[in-house]
């Protein structure tokens, strides 16, 4: 009975508390953090609520008011300052005197007397008084108690209605029928690059001209290539040592030739293993160099992790408990039947008796710690679909308690429902569908997925135009104005976005009848020519320098869409109204024809009537004019150039 009278709030329907506070929302550190629940009591009584909130830790405890929505909806919001795990929770009482204070204001109006209400308004404050701790809140209801005790009606009315007191009785007032939620919540605030960032995928065996083996000294001189374009990560396929047994020739082959190089997500031989480096690529204090480097070009690099092993990976014979063998005693090779892969086999993450293979799941969690040690703090890891959840929850806590910055990128091209859950576990962003989201309905469909239902709170994609492992049906066909398509859809639409070198030449050469590129990297050398005819380097640079000048883009659950009166035109908007930051976008998605369509500026967004006009600027041309009224038309090409991007400045809005 104690127990549940205490409980006199209700307090239900939390957004974000993902799986009953199983698992940890994500923010940003540096940017708001908010939090919606329902909050009521019974019968018409007032409610009051706030948002509690720590540092996962600390015995600090914030509170922040929480502001009434509408249907007993309330919302909050905290501002993380670090990049660290946080805690928080929602409390709801009832506050009398608010209450009694609506309810004298309506029977002043109503010309009635006021007499029992003044001794009423007089006797919540000296309760209050009684029940506050020592201190100045309490020596203030002192003396308030004292101004109200005496004098006229009118005089003990007007003390106890002005803004002042009911400043006083929010801020020291007794907390009736106070209530805490049932759960403490999770919020991991992350660096601002887990959230907003643009990643540039290479095999630093290919940086050197020719054919030539690269270095990491050649990599070096392929920065500010990469700074130029724009973007803020550089990531390497594999750079580790790379077995011989059943080493893959050009193309996939199963009958190399002399000098092949193999696949680099073959690791291991007797060079080392995941925390060796390839001879041919340089020394750990190559490495190191070039971490250094590119963070003076403002880049931060990334690393593939690729839990596979070579039939020549040292663990093998230093710990063959760590891997899967088969019934005749041979090793058993990865497969995803039909596909297998013969020069890869497979760890072995639990023991027979069902126990974790403790040794091996310290050893990988020692392998990323020795990575961020070396300056790299960003991680993609290929297939973690195919390893156990508890592996990858335990690996990422552990890194994460030494090296908070470290950014997980997810890539699980996989059910919905496991791309979710490893995000769950603590992905920072994850691969996701967008590489295969190609029309209107689709890509409607999809986004407003990532960025309205509970995922938003916890699944950032990374989309990827395209990878060593995929050259899109889409692309293969679509020549450069597809490749520039895909490019303005990836870069405008999300957070974070990627492209693997190639692309931005449009290469798209397939293997026919087959997602894959022709001549693939993963199994080559290749002597690229970025220069060449037809590259889309300057759309690279336009978008990447669009996405860093406005605050709009830096929030990916922002994105609305927005009618555009043809099936192959997609309209959508980033508008951040907190730094006055409005972006609307028109992108064509036939690469074949052009349109000529009507669209409807979103005045009402800015609560602009429908013949209202609103200052725009062409991001792409920097050009300002007025648009009249909510009814436009727009011509796009493909040839010429298949999006548009406006930047609106409603009136009273921010100018450049």
């Amino acid at each position: 009975m104690q127990v549940l009278a205490a409980s006199r709030i209700c307090i239900e329907g939390i957004d974000p508390e993902i799986d009953g506070g199983r698992f940890a929302a994500k923010c940003v550190a540096g940017r708001p953090f908010t939090v919606r629940a329902d909050i009521f009591g019974e019968g018409h009584d007032s409610i009051r609520a706030a948002l509690l909130w720590w540092r996962q830790g600390s015995d600090e405890i914030h509170e922040e008011p929480m502001e009434f929505l509408v249907n007993d909806r309330w919302e909050g919001r905290f501002t993380p300052p670090e990049n660290a795990l946080y805690r928080y929770t929602l409390i709801g009482w009832k506050d009398d005197f608010l209450g009694w204070r609506k309810d004298t204001a309506k029977k002043i109006a109503a010309g009635l007397d006021v007499d029992v209400e003044a001794e009423m308004g007089h006797r919540l404050v000296a309760n209050s008084r009684d029940h506050a701790p020592e201190g100045e809140g309490r020596a203030a209801l002192e003396s308030l108690v004292h101004a109200t005790n005496h004098g006229s009606t009118e005089e003990r009315i007007e003390i106890l209605m002005n803004e002042e007191t009911l400043a006083l009785m929010t801020r020291e007032g007794r907390r009736y029928g106070l209530t805490r939620y049932e759960r403490d919540l999770a919020v991991f605030a992350d660096r601002e690059i887990a959230a907003f960032s643009a990643w540039y995928e290479m095999f630093p065996r290919s940086a050197a001209e020719g054919t030539r083996h690269g270095t990491f000294r050649d990599v070096i001189e392929r920065l500010p290539y990469v700074q130029d374009l724009g973007f803020d990560v550089l990531y390497f396929t594999p750079i580790h040592p790379i077995g011989r047994t059943n080493r893959k020739g050009r193309n996939n082959t199963l009958t190399p030739e002399p000098g092949d190089v193999g696949s680099p997500y073959a690791i291991g031989s007797e060079d080392g293993g995941h925390t060796a480096i390839h001879p041919e690529l340089g020394t750990i204090e190559d490495f190191d160099a070039l971490v250094a480097a590119a963070r003076g070009h403002g880049l931060e690099i990334a690393l593939d992790i690729a839990l596979n092993a070579s039939p020549d990976h040292p663990w093998i014979k230093e710990h063959p408990d760590w891997f899967e063998w088969r019934p005749d005693g041979s090793i058993a090779y990865a497969e995803n039947p039909p596909k297998k892969y013969e020069d890869i086999v497979n760890f072995r993450y639990y023991l027979e008796d069902g126990s974790p293979n403790a040794p091996y799941w310290e050893a990988v969690r020692d392998m990323f710690l020795y990575w961020a040690e070396h300056g790299v703090l960003n991680f993609r890891v290929d297939n973690p679909h195919t390893k156990p959840f508890p592996f990858w929850e335990w690996v990422i806590d552990e890194v994460r308690a030494r090296h908070p910055g470290a950014v997980f990128l997810s890539e699980a091209f996989t059910r919905p429902k496991m791309m979710k859950r490893l995000a769950k576990l603590g992905y920072n962003q994850s691969y996701s569908y967008f590489t295969w989201r190609n029309t209107k309905a689709e890509l409607t469909e999809y986004l407003s997925e990532l960025t309205q239902q509970e995922c938003r709170h916890y699944m950032r994609p990374n989309f990827f135009v395209n990878t060593p492992d995929i050259n899109p049906y889409f692309l293969q066909t679509s020549g450069r104005a597809g490749h520039r398509i895909r490019l303005a859809l990836a870069a405008t639409l999300g957070g974070n976005y990627g492209v693997y070198n190639g692309y931005e030449i449009c290469e798209a050469a397939p293997i026919p009848g087959k997602e894959e590129y022709l001549d693939s990297e993963k199994y080559e050398i290749r002597d690229w020519d970025f220069d060449r005819e037809g590259h889309i380097k300057d759309d690279i640079r336009l978008l990447n320098g669009i996405r860093r000048r406005h605050a709009a883009m830096r929030d990916f659950t922002n994105l609305e869409f927005f009618d555009a009166h043809d099936d192959a035109v997609l309209c959508y908007g980033r508008f951040d109204r907190a730094s006055d930051s409005y972006l609307l976008f028109h992108v064509l998605l036939d690469p074949h024809a052009g349109r000529d369509f009507a669209f409807d500026l979103p005045l009402w967004r800015f609560g602009l009537p429908d013949e209202a006009s609103i200052e725009v600027q062409d991001a792409v041309h920097g050009n300002h004019f007025t648009w009249h009224g909510k009814e436009h038309r727009l011509t796009l090409d493909p040839e010429d150039r298949p999006y548009a991007i406006w930047r609106l400045i409603p009136p009273g809005g921010a100018r450049d």
